[in-house]
């Protein structure tokens, strides 16, 4: 058995790999494969409707918010969501906080007027800035709720009376929020909803339509919207997997329940990096992510020891991001608690021997 901390492409359901690998060589008895079925033919749009139906249902989303299933990742969705909601002479509040925060606000000074109304890169993005305040002519505020590179997490949302945009990429359906208090969600599907290859959009039809600009019609939410996520072809099999990997959560109770066991997981990881004398974590306690873990060794010489020492014991994908260093242990809704608890002993072992 080998242990996947990969922070993405990552862990998904065992069931989900086992239904859609057969479904890759015959699905549901029809002779063809997932692969090669056509995504004009009712089983596809069947697929693509339960998809959007368990997004909605596990979000507890209102009439207003439509999903979508798009093309391009989240990193298209930077200069997108500036695209559809921001006009060149109109500011909108950005909060800097990681690699990803920044590559976003970089796309929106192509549209728009990015404003930067907080920021932790001083601190190598270890923290959360808690003290700021959104200019009431931003036409919206902009978070990365979890920063999957520095491991910090947005424990309680900021309020605001502008409008919400959310990159929800690494913890999307990970903990229960008010969805509905954003106007616009978006995150690659490759962490806690599927396989890598299609990003979910949630957006308040409502807000649409504003701008003054020409939208590229491959660009506008509204065109997504009416042709049902099939304004050209999805990548199916990407589609399908989600849809596979939302009956699984709907299956596990739902977003109430995972969270309980995500924070779980993270107590027990967290326990023994601040207990453990080898380790020590790199992010204010106050701001830790349950999704992303990220440590460092307090004698860095002893760091290639222990990955080597991890991957020996079939333990993969724990190197940390090169900008912070150390490890990252990700505990997305697939990874099972026994799976957190086998790292913690296998760091209790390292540090007794």
């Amino acid at each position: 058995m080998v242990y996947n901390f990969n922070a993405g492409p990552s862990i998904l359901p065992k069931e989900v790999f086992e239904e859609a690998a057969a479904a890759v060589l015959n699905y549901n008895d029809s002779g063809l494969s997932i692969l090669e079925y056509g995504h004009r033919t009712p089983a596809f749009e069947g697929i693509m409707q339960e998809a959007r139906d368990l997004m909605k249902e596990l979000m507890g989303l209102d009439d207003n918010h439509q999903v979508l299933f798009l093309h391009g990742g989240a990193s298209t969705q930077f200069m997108q969501v500036p695209m559809n909601l921001l006009d060149l002479k109109e500011s909108a509040a950005y909060t800097d906080t990681g690699l990803w925060a920044a590559k976003a606000i970089k796309e929106a000074k192509l549209f728009g007027k990015p404003e930067i109304v907080c920021s932790s890169k001083d601190k190598n993005y270890s923290f959360l800035p808690k003290d700021f305040a959104v200019p009431n002519d931003s036409k919206y505020l902009h978070i990365t709720t979890n920063n999957t590179i520095y491991g910090t997490q947005w424990q309680k949302i900021p309020v605001t009376s502008n409008s919400m945009v959310a990159d929800m990429s690494s913890d999307i359906l990970s903990r229960d929020l008010n969805f509905n208090a954003f106007d616009l969600i978006y995150a690659g599907a490759q962490k806690n909803i599927g396989a890598a290859g299609v990003t979910v959009v949630v957006v308040n039809k409502n807000i649409l339509g504003k701008v003054k600009r020409n939208i590229p019609t491959m660009m506008d939410y509204r065109n997504h919207i009416a042709e049902g996520s099939m304004l050209n072809t999805p990548p199916v099999f990407a589609v399908y997997t989600c849809m596979l990997t939302l009956r699984w959560l709907k299956k596990q109770g739902g977003v109430k329940a995972i969270e309980k066991i995500n924070n779980e997981k993270a107590a027990l990881l967290y326990a023994e990096v601040d207990r453990n004398s080898l380790f020590k974590g790199t992010v204010a306690a106050e701001d830790r992510s349950k999704m992303n873990v990220c440590f460092v060794m307090e004698d860095g010489q002893k760091e290639a020891g222990f990955l080597q020492y991890a991957t020996d014991n079939k333990i993969i994908g724990i190197k940390g991001h090169r900008s912070v260093g150390g490890f990252r242990a990700s505990l997305y809704n697939a990874m099972p608690l026994s799976s957190v608890a086998y790292l913690v002993e296998l760091m209790k072992a390292f540090e007794n021997n």
